[in-house]
């Protein structure tokens, strides 16, 4: 394809209402003078997003953009879905608050709703309601300390669990990490990195020996029994690293022995993104002890949950445990009619279907493309790792940024992981259509020639 030439973004219905709001300049003054400057923005030129309707958003200037970032995989189904905003809207007129201490309809649908979408015999039927995932993953720390007796808790390396004191020791990336904020009773083992095996071997003749890593880590590092181990499906922050077949079926069985409970993390990877099955932990043929999730569970809304088993859902009952807005009824509102969403809409299959399609063409650019090192995931999560050196395997992160830069410019979003920022990360709404698809593709073949261009 020249590379003169440029993409365009499918026709679409939708008009975006005229932006009346503070400028450009006024918002981005705001937010330096009174907010934490301890929030990024991503773009040399940051993005104000004004509107958003399904797979697109539009800035102040009325410009359109393809979301294949999906606030951060968190829009599941759309912006401002219509079915969602109308239920919504329905509560918000009813009843905006209540806490758990006392009755309101909606939070035991939505947990029946949920518990209905686990695998037959699994036991996962009882849930904890949150505003967060990392709230999801303190709660299921918390209550497999508790269950087994245990402290000492295994999770990998490369992983994200939540930005909270408990997940931060959780996350095994340094950039992640504050220094003076402990790690208590975590340990982290190899990840199932195959395009960087830290073995330096290839799978399958590898034999999985990154997961035979989690044995060695209980025989050295911890007293011989521990409380959990926790991994995500695919890795999310880490750059959508796809664990090998095999692997947790492994690590399931070395953790159990131990005394340990199994937690999938399906924070990004669930609620049909992954395609071929609703749960990411699925496409492994495994069954945790505890689930926790968040992001796409409300398309948008700040929900989170951690499902699990009766027995161990007990725990909870211990002590005194309150989350002031975990159930909020808006909240559940969202989860719930998020849900029926994407069980009426056949998300999951699309996810499927159009994640095929995109990877596979992915993988074409890769074949034209040296920065491109590796394309991984499944569905509508999906990874391209850039790299200066295909043997070397050196980061491609300065030239990741500029395919950002010029992703944006020519009105494609996507987003960026990996410990050196050089994954580029397409985790796209799960209604996007082969018409975005190819035009998302399309642009980054544009954006990717004009980067290995010599300056």
């Amino acid at each position: 394809m020249p590379t003169e030439s440029r993409a365009s973004l499918p026709i679409i219905d939708h008009t975006p209402a005229p932006y009346d709001g503070p400028s450009k300049s006024e918002v981005l003054a705001l937010r330096q003078q009174y907010l934490t400057p301890g929030l990024i923005t991503y773009y040399r030129d940051p993005l104000l997003l004004v509107e958003g309707h399904m797979q697109y958003l539009w800035d102040e200037t009325g410009k359109r953009y393809l979301d294949a970032f999906a606030g951060i995989v968190t829009v599941s189904v759309g912006h401002c879905h219509p079915d969602i905003v109308k239920k919504v809207q329905e509560q918000v007129g009813k009843l905006q608050h209540v806490t758990t201490i006392y009755l309101h309809p909606t939070i035991g649908e939505f947990g029946q709703k949920l518990a209905e979408h686990f695998p037959d015999g699994s036991g996962l039927t009882q849930t904890y309601f949150t505003n967060s995932g990392s709230e999801a993953n303190e709660i299921a720390i918390l209550s497999a300390r508790e269950f087994t007796g245990n402290q000492e808790v295994i999770s990998l390396r490369n992983c994200y669990h939540g930005g909270t004191q408990a997940t931060m020791a959780l996350t095994a990336h340094s950039t992640w990490k504050f220094k003076q904020n402990p790690t208590i009773n975590v340990k982290n083992a190899l990840a199932p990195y195959c395009y960087r095996c830290p073995y330096g071997l290839e799978y399958p003749s590898c034999g999985l020996k990154c997961a035979k890593d989690v044995e060695n880590v209980i025989k050295y590092e911890t007293s011989g029994q521990v409380a959990a181990f926790i991994a995500e499906s695919i890795q999310g922050v880490g750059g959508a690293v796809t664990p090998p077949p095999g692997y947790f079926e492994i690590v399931y069985d070395i953790v159990r022995k131990a005394g340990g409970l199994c937690i999938a993390d399906e924070v990004q990877s669930g609620f049909g993104r992954t395609g071929d099955h609703f749960w990411g932990f699925e496409n492994y043929g495994v069954t945790p002890d505890m689930v926790t999730m968040a992001k796409g569970i409300g398309n948008g809304a700040p929900l989170g949950a951690c499902t699990t088993r009766p027995e161990i859902a007990a725990m909870m009952k211990n002590r005194i445990h309150f989350n002031t807005y975990g159930g909020n009824p808006i909240s559940m509102t969202q989860g719930l009619a998020t849900l029926e969403v994407i069980d009426r809409d056949q998300i999951q299959q699309n996810a499927k279907n159009i994640g095929e399609h995109l990877k596979n063409r992915l993988l074409e650019l890769q074949e034209r493309h040296p920065l491109i090192g590796d394309v991984r995931g499944k569905g509508l999560m999906l990874g391209v790792e850039l790299v200066r050196d295909r043997k070397t395997k050196e980061p491609a992160n300065t030239e990741a940024a500029d395919v950002m830069e010029r992703t944006k410019e020519r009105g494609l979003i996507i987003g960026k992981g990996g410990l050196f920022g050089n994954t580029l990360r397409i985790k796209p709404p799960m209604c996007l259509n082969k018409d975005d698809a190819d035009f998302l593709v399309d642009c980054l073949d544009e954006c990717l020639a004009l980067t290995a261009k010599p300056n």
